[in-house]
């Protein structure tokens, strides 16, 4: 391979001085042809050195703009952010926090939630009561008014002048009325008297999406009325025990021992409704003593109708006597007045002659 090339350059110079008469011009033209391998071997070199010292060059001048940005910039561009992080988790973790309150905190937020209810319930009534009595005062003045004209025989007397004292003993008489227990007769089921409700053999509550409580926008209790204010005398529209469904069952051991002879059924009016009717009022309804410490056998008393048009409170004499005292009754729930979802039990007593302390 090698010996072909010079063959080559041989026969150019053999070639080149056979033909001298061609000039000077023709020998200078062979002779650079001749030269300029090395020179381009040269040219090479030189083009690989300085490429590679420019890479070499570059390199160090990023690999020091890299070690500069480490010190200057971008420790205080991650600090930075890292300090966002960490405002965010904090925020985080206070929500969590919040989210994640006590019981006690729970339980007493529940219980504000319902004395606030409670108040505004009882402000309504007052506010029905005191038109009431309103009304009622001024159909007494008309009335005595046109009495005294007609006695009088036109006079211009004024009777309102001399019937100030009668007026007053008017409003108080029917303010007694108003807060007087109109059935007079002991309640054994009073919850403040000691009676209460024993859930195991009581009938679940109805739940309703709607009566939610709400923090933060967050729903996260319920407060719809427990059992047992059902044992309670504060009836005002929305304070009662509402279960699924037009059958239920309470069980409810009362304050002591008795020889039961009647019960109490109370609902409020449509009058006072909300809703304008009372289709969730018990109609049907049996009575049964419990033996055995609430957990025995169960001894029929009597199954009577809740008159829904008849007065708010009702009382039941019982059909069937038992020769002992009882410290449990379960009140059964047969039927509504027609509501298709849930029945709402108002107050229930129970009345009898007292026994032994149990």
């Amino acid at each position: 391979m090698s010996g072909r090339p010079k063959l080559r350059r041989g026969a150019r110079i053999f070639r080149g001085h056979s033909e001298e008469g061609s000039g000077h011009g023709r020998l200078s033209g062979v002779l650079p042809e001749h030269r300029d391998p090395d020179s381009n071997g040269l040219s090479q070199s030189r083009k690989i050195v300085i490429s590679t010292m420019s890479v070499v060059t570059l390199l160090l001048i990023g690999l020091g703009n890299h070690m500069w940005l480490q010190e200057t910039e971008f420790p205080q561009r991650s600090s930075h952010i890292y300090a966002i992080m960490a405002e965010y988790s904090s925020r985080l973790s206070n929500y969590q926090a919040r989210l994640q309150m006590p019981k006690e905190q729970l339980e007493l937020l529940k219980k504000e939630s319902q004395t606030l209810e409670n108040n505004f319930q009882e402000i309504l009534f007052l506010i029905e009561e005191i038109d009431a009595l309103k009304a009622l005062v001024r159909d007494t003045r008309d009335g005595l008014h046109n009495h005294s004209v007609d006695a009088d025989g036109g006079g211009d007397q004024d009777p309102m002048g001399t019937s100030d004292e009668e007026m007053s003993n008017l409003v108080n008489y029917i303010l007694k009325k108003l807060r007087e227990d109109q059935v007079q007769r002991a309640d054994y089921a009073l919850k403040s008297a000691g009676a209460s409700i024993i859930e195991a053999g009581t009938s679940e509550s109805y739940k309703n999406n709607k009566a939610k409580l709400y923090w933060h926008g967050i729903k996260f209790l319920t407060y719809e009325m427990p059992p047992d204010i059902i044992l309670q005398p504060d009836v005002h529209p929305g304070k009662c025990w509402a279960f699924p469904g037009s059958q239920g069952h309470a069980l409810i051991k009362l304050a002591r021992k008795i020889t039961p002879t009647a019960v109490t059924m109370e609902h409020i009016s449509e009058m006072v409704s909300p809703s304008g009717n009372i289709s969730s009022a018990p109609k049907e309804f049996s009575v049964y003593g419990v033996l055995k410490h609430c957990e025995g056998e169960e001894i029929f008393l009597g199954q009577f109708v809740y008159n829904k048009t008849g007065t708010t409170i009702q009382t039941f004499e019982l059909q069937h006597e038992v020769s002992e005292s009882l410290l449990c009754v379960k009140l059964k729930i047969l039927s509504n007045w027609g509501h298709p979802k849930y029945t709402c039990l108002y107050r229930f007593r129970v009345h009898g002659t007292p026994g032994e302390y149990h």
